[in-house]
């Protein structure tokens, strides 16, 4: 008895020992799987993905410089880099006739009622001048309108036709009256024909 009593304590110090050396070992596995893992999802092991993509950058621009040199390549058309705007560009302004206008058609039944608003690049004294002489230029753009026959609607064109002759006739009113037009636009904001 005594002999067994021997064996069955060197097997329990035997058992303890590989129980604490396979924990620690498990321990040590989890440990460094969680740092690789760490490492992976934070993209360490992407750098030199990185390196091989810029690498290959270089090559593509190295192959695009000697394709430049090459003479049968030559016709090929190439990327032109543009530079951007200058910044400092005119500002459009806009002003529009505060109502309406209605005026019947040429030798016909049918009438025709516009809205207008003006554009202009110019400061602020051509809408000035507008405020000023706009009894004036409400009747210029009623007569141009009274001038319209019933055929000139059905072009395809019409509205720009119309609008250049308005912007045409302001343009005279105000350099009559004031020495200077400064309309460059005409648009409609309504337009009703009936």
């Amino acid at each position: 008895m005594a002999d067994e009593e021997t064996e069955d304590e060197g097997g329990k110090k035997k058992s303890p020992l590989i129980k604490i050396i396979l924990i620690v070992l498990l321990v040590l596995i989890l440990l460094v799987g969680a740092i690789v893992g760490t490492l992976f999802f934070t993209g360490f092991f992407d750098k030199a993905s990185g390196e091989k993509a810029a690498e290959e950058k270089l090559a593509a621009l190295e192959q695009e410089a000697s394709d430049a040199k090459d003479p049968m390549k030559q016709d090929q058309p190439t990327a032109v880099t543009k530079k951007t705007p200058d910044p400092e560009k005119f500002v459009y302004n806009y002003k529009e006739l505060e109502r309406d206008l209605l005026a019947n058609l040429d030798n016909s039944r049918k009438v025709m009622q516009i809205q207008v608003a003006f554009m202009t690049h110019y400061d602020e004294r051509v809408f000035a001048n507008i405020d000023r002489h706009q009894f004036a230029i409400r009747s210029k753009i009623l007569d141009v309108m009274r001038q319209t026959k019933e055929a000139e609607i059905t072009k395809p064109n019409f509205r720009e036709e119309l609008a250049e002759r308005i912007r045409l006739e302001v343009n005279a009113l105000l350099e009559k009256y004031e020495d200077f037009g400064g309309i460059e636009g005409v648009y409609f904001t309504a337009f009703v024909v009936q």
